[in-house]
């Protein structure tokens, strides 16, 4: 066994570098096994390949379901060349030396269904895997060239790269299964049965599997001293997509609160939209007849508190918004595309990051770390819908200030609780974020308003307890009230609203964001 050729399996869907790494291990004296595609791929390359039913005496069956499940395959896998019993179990069942196997998967995701369910790759992967103080194994094309050095430079492979490309491996495979149990979780598999214990689970599943990547290191963490990186599932993160054009690199608290401005921008409709963030939370947000008035109104809202904030708009960038945006410091500024001149303004202040990033996709799951574990709740949709909202005072909004109420409500829902929303025109005028008491949340809306409120609307992201909420927006100006009601003194405030002349609506939805 020892003057053999050393032996390497190879079949893998994504085909990239394959016949470059077979041909390198033909110069260097090794022998390929291959099957389906992929020793068609190499033999039309001129490479010798030994099909794996030559291997395993069985031809593929089941339509290509059974093709590497042997023991003539596996037991190459995994056999350690070091145990006297597996050395004679090999001599006996004619079972030779697998020293590589390099693999990837159907990719399940693409279009997922039963029959891109991989078997014989996963089981080849992971035997590999487990077996990493004898064989390499290869999942990833990125590594083939450093490890065809390293046979080059040495003769063989490290225990300390095998031992990498093992673990590599395994997260490969937990990566895969946790897209099919997704699969399963979303009902595109058919129906499921609950789980014993689970019968009132809701939409939420009896156990979560998550696989993530790390997708970008940042500067740092929260702070300085921490260490902080990006890290995406597969297939579901609009910032994979991004395309920074200019600036410094991002830290931890540039991506969270770039993700905030983004869904939030994308939230308010299908008018151009901008919103100024600064730690986590809206300092403003505005519609406006294009992007650049529309930046300019949320800048207004708060001047003060969106220095050094961050910029999101649902629109290009425009050379008017960039001459608007460029005096005032800003981190980063999110848009879905620049005009060039646009991108020659911004460009010119060095440390500005500038980003174009496709639509977000919405997680169907909210997830957060606890000591031990995780909260994980569906998403907080916000339901616009007239029909089901109700005017529980004598007078009904005008059109004017259904517009406001509805603007004002959907930016609240994105505002850290307690929370006040002042909204006039299609413009935030007053946003009271993070308070321990909705009174505080109200007077400090009133108070960044000053005055710009008279008219508009105030959004309350849960209801009044008492009715001097209502009474300091009416203090404000605002003459129509959105809030979701369901407290045991809304009779109070209602009367409380009708004393003032103002509207105000229930939606009987609430809208905590901590």
């Amino acid at each position: 066994m020892t003057d053999r050729p050393r032996r390497a399996l190879l079949s893998a869907y994504d085909k990239t570098g394959m016949v470059e790494l077979g041909r390198a291990l033909v110069d260097l004296g090794w022998e390929l096994v291959s099957s389906g595609g992929t020793a068609r791929v190499l033999a039309e390359a001129g490479l010798p390949v030994v099909p794996t039913e030559q291997v395993t005496g069985f031809p593929e069956m089941l339509g290509h379901r059974v093709v590497t499940l042997h023991p003539a395959i596996h037991g190459g896998i995994l056999a350690d060349r070091n145990d006297p019993s597996h050395v004679a179990d090999m001599a006996t069942y004619d079972v030779v030396p697998i020293d590589l196997v390099a693999v990837n998967l159907y990719p399940f995701s693409s279009e997922p269904s039963v029959e891109l369910i991989d078997v014989g790759g996963p089981t080849m992967v992971r035997a590999a895997a487990k077996n990493h103080a004898h064989v390499t194994v290869l999942v990833d094309p990125a590594d083939y060239d450093p490890v065809l050095a390293e046979l080059r430079d040495a003769g063989d492979v490290s225990a300390t790269t095998r031992r990498r490309l093992a673990r590599d491996a395994f997260a490969h495979t937990a990566a895969y299964d946790s897209v099919i149990v997704d699969w399963f979780d979303r009902g595109d598999a058919g129906e499921l049965a609950p789980s014993p214990g689970h019968e009132s689970r809701g939409q939420l599943p009896p156990t979560i599997h998550l696989s993530a990547r790390l997708a970008q290191p940042l500067r740092y963490g929260e702070n300085p001293h921490q260490h902080g990186a990006r890290y995406t599932f597969a297939g579901t993160s609009c910032w994979d997509s991004a395309v920074i054009h200019g600036g410094k690199e991002m830290s931890y608290l540039n991506v969270y609160d770039a993700d905030a401005a983004w869904r939030l921008v994308w939230s308010l409709g299908s008018q151009p939209a901008a919103v100024v963030i600064k730690h986590a939370n809206p300092c403003g947000a505005a519609i406006g007849d294009d992007i650049a008035a529309a930046y300019v109104r949320a800048h207004e809202c708060d001047p003060v508190s969106a220095f050094g904030g961050i910029v999101a708009v649902n629109r290009p960038v425009t050379h008017a918004m960039a001459e608007a945006l460029a005096p005032v410091f800003t981190e980063v500024v999110v848009a879905p595309g620049f005009d060039d001149d646009a991108l020659l303004v911004l460009l010119e202040k060095r440390n500005l990051r500038v980003l174009t990033v496709p639509e977000p996709v919405v997680p169907t799951l909210d997830v957060r770390s606890v000591e031990g574990g995780l909260l994980v709740q569906t998403r907080d949709v916000v339901t616009v819908d007239l029909s089901q909202w109700e005017v529980v005072t004598d007078r009904s909004p005008t059109e004017a200030e259904w517009a406001d109420l509805e603007f004002a409500w959907r930016v609240a829902a994105r505002v850290t609780s307690n929370t006040i929303v002042l909204a006039k025109d299609g413009q935030a005028v007053g946003i009271g974020a993070g308070q321990q008491n909705r009174r505080d949340a109200g007077r400090i809306a009133a108070e960044k308003a000053d005055g710009r409120a008279v008219g508009g609307a105030c959004a309350s992201d849960a209801f009044f307890p008492f009715r001097d909420g209502l009474d300091a927006a009416a203090e404000a100006g605002a003459t129509a009230v959105i809030q979701p009601g369901g407290s045991v003194r809304d009779e109070e405030v209602i009367a409380a609203a009708d004393e003032q002349g103002m509207a105000m609506v229930f939606t009987g939805e609430r809208h905590f964001k901590h």
